[in-house]
């Protein structure tokens, strides 16, 4: 199982970043998919999320109507589409894993930094 992001960096006040989350060894269509950050001295909080079965998506009050998240079950990947940056957009981005039927299935990506900064 891997479970990869890509497109962190530095971006200006205003400014836009694609996130994206590939997976392997599971496929993002039968699992809740979800992304989180933690900025330092704060605790790790959900940013958005896309359900396996229903597709419904769900944000945090701090990033709606900036942020999008969205899926390609073809290429087994998750994206995270974030729109109209602020300083306080920064921190460590991660990509969540979670399915739970009989056996719970909880993976979690190594983090990617996103910074905001004029």
């Amino acid at each position: 199982v891997r479970i990869v992001e890509s497109g962190g960096g530095l971006a200006h006040p205003g400014g836009s970043l694609t996130l994206s989350c590939e997976v392997s060894g599971f496929t993002v269509r039968g699992y809740d998919m979800t992304w989180h950050r933690q900025a330092p001295g704060k605790e790790r909080e959900l940013v958005a999320g896309i359900m396996s079965d229903s597709g419904s998506t769900n944000y945090a009050d701090s990033v709606k109507g900036r942020f999008t998240i969205s899926k390609d079950n073809a290429k087994n990947t998750v994206y995270l589409r974030m729109n109209s940056l602020k300083p306080e957009d920064t921190a460590v981005y991660y990509c969540h894993a979670f399915r739970q039927g009989f056996i719970r299935y909880d993976y979690w990506s190594s983090g990617t930094q996103v910074t905001v900064s004029s």
